[in-house]
């Protein structure tokens, strides 16, 4: 992996880190994700209409991953509206990739003794922080994992849908049906004065990031193998409770930042192996 692609992967890491800090932390998330996707969508409108490149084979793509897009935005604001980021992310992040796998065992997919043993130590990680973290309660924790299976979900469905299009265009095509929805889903529920007071500076940044971190990836994956890059934009699943502390935004539990790194060095062996 080059120097180069390091540097993409891990800010890509980061950004992604940064914009669920930024949601999870805000006073009422729910509003705040509402803001921050369609500010995303608005910033990547222009890009994906000067490089449109997506044909009809990937409209149920689309239409799939855009129910389960907007299944994973639901659930991680419920989630953090009873849990802090470093609670929820390493759940949520972390339990996706084995789940992917575990999918692909199913279909028929033979699993290395390698990729069982990251399997295990995933498994290890989220339940330290679930004992480290003493305001989770199993609700939250349930909504993480349901999180963790809306990503495996839409992951498996856009590799599919990719074959369609270009990234970029088909992230749009994608996204901008849920912003639409689950905004006005949460204009219905929280009201437009609770709408009007998150669409601030931190929703627009969250915004940013959404595309910001897709963005980086995909340059990280240009110039190194899929694998070496989703292993190092794993290490968001640390860099999420560090970022949340270091911002004042919640008090980092030691046993829930071990419990993040045992889920990342587990999401890592089962990328790798």
């Amino acid at each position: 992996m080059s120097t180069g692609a390091l540097a993409l992967a891990l800010a890509a890491a980061l950004v992604h880190a940064l914009w669920n800090v930024l949601v999870g932390s805000a006073r009422d998330p729910r509003p705040a994700a509402a803001v921050a996707m369609v500010v995303g969508v608005a910033a990547a409108l222009p890009i994906a209409a000067a490089t449109w490149d997506v044909r009809s084979g990937a409209i149920p793509w689309i239409a799939a991953s855009a129910l389960l897009e907007l299944a994973y935005i639901a659930l991680l604001a419920a989630a953090y509206r009873g849990a802090s980021v470093p609670v929820v992310y390493p759940v949520a992040r972390g339990a996706a990739p084995p789940l992917v796998l575990a999918i692909a065992v199913a279909t028929g997919t033979a699993a290395s003794a390698g990729q069982v043993a990251g399997v295990l130590l995933v498994a290890a990680g989220i339940g330290i922080v679930a004992l480290g973290a003493g305001r989770a309660r199993p609700r939250q924790l349930g909504l993480a994992l349901g999180v963790a299976v809306t990503i495996a979900g839409y992951t498996l469905v856009d590799k599919q849908g990719l074959r369609y299009g270009s990234p970029v265009p088909y992230l749009e095509a994608v996204m901008v049906w849920p912003s639409l929805a689950y905004a006005a889903w949460s204009l219905s529920r929280d009201g437009r004065p609770a709408l009007r007071a998150a669409a601030n500076r931190s929703s627009v940044i969250a915004g940013l990031g959404m595309f910001g971190a897709y963005a980086l990836a995909l340059a990280a994956l240009q110039r190194a193998p899929a694998a070496s890059v989703s292993a190092v934009r794993e290490s968001s699943i640390v860099m999420a409770p560090l970022l949340a502390a270091m911002l004042g935004r919640t008090r980092l539990d030691p046993r829930t930042l071990v419990g993040a790194a045992v889920v990342a060095a587990g999401v890592a062996v089962v990328t790798l192996a």
